[in-house]
């Protein structure tokens, strides 16, 4: 068992709710599988993973509505998938603050986006708890389900633990420098254009 994987272990729900609210599905998924290692119960696993998730949404509701002036909501409103997020809500409000965690590229995004609209805020969050138990209850079932194929395949690359280790750092290393290159071309753009609205 990994650091991380005992972590999770030892906190159980609590690291499942910290967890949920910035990996999502990856989080859930991994409450489903200690579920069917039986270090929590399923409905643990899937309340823990609802309430994270729940928490990050309303938080960045909470930035959009409070913040919509700060540089932090400015860099959110120039992104591509901002601008379709608001095309979505303008016509199907209540529809896609029921959805909008299962569209990939807009989950982040679509509180804030929400948060600059007219949306009452206990309209939202009744909405947005409904959506997070929904969200939650598939991809922890996925989880449980697929929580014997997880085993195996940790059981399969054990023996090659020490290899793995040794060459996962690469690519990775290389992914964040990707990204990191990426996100400043981006902030740049976005800097560029803000001054030019100025």
């Amino acid at each position: 068992m990994t650091t991380f994987g005992q972590y999770l272990q030892d906190y159980g729900p609590v690291a499942i709710i910290l967890w949920a609210g910035f990996e999502g599905e990856s989080a859930a998924i991994a409450g489903g599988v200690l579920a069917h290692r039986g270090v929590m119960p399923l409905w643990a696993a899937w309340l823990a993973t609802a309430f994270g998730a729940f928490l990050a949404d309303e938080m960045f509701f909470q930035i959009g509505r409070r913040f919509r002036d700060r540089p932090f909501v400015a860099r959110a409103r120039h992104r591509p998938a901002f601008a379709k997020a608001m095309a979505f809500i303008e016509r199907y409000p209540t529809a896609y603050i029921i959805v909008f965690r299962f569209l990939y590229g807009l989950r982040t995004v679509s509180p804030i986006a929400l948060g600059l609209t007219h949306v009452p805020f206990r309209r939202f969050a009744s909405l947005n708890a409904f959506a997070a138990l929904i969200w939650s209850a598939i991809f922890t079932t996925i989880g449980y389900l697929f929580g014997p194929t997880v085993d195996r395949m940790l059981d399969a690359l054990a023996p090659y633990k020490n290899q793995i280790l040794i060459a996962l750092p690469i690519p990775g290393t290389c992914f964040l420098i990707w990204k990191l290159w990426q996100w400043h071309r981006r902030r740049r753009a976005i800097e560029r254009s803000i001054e030019a609205e100025a």
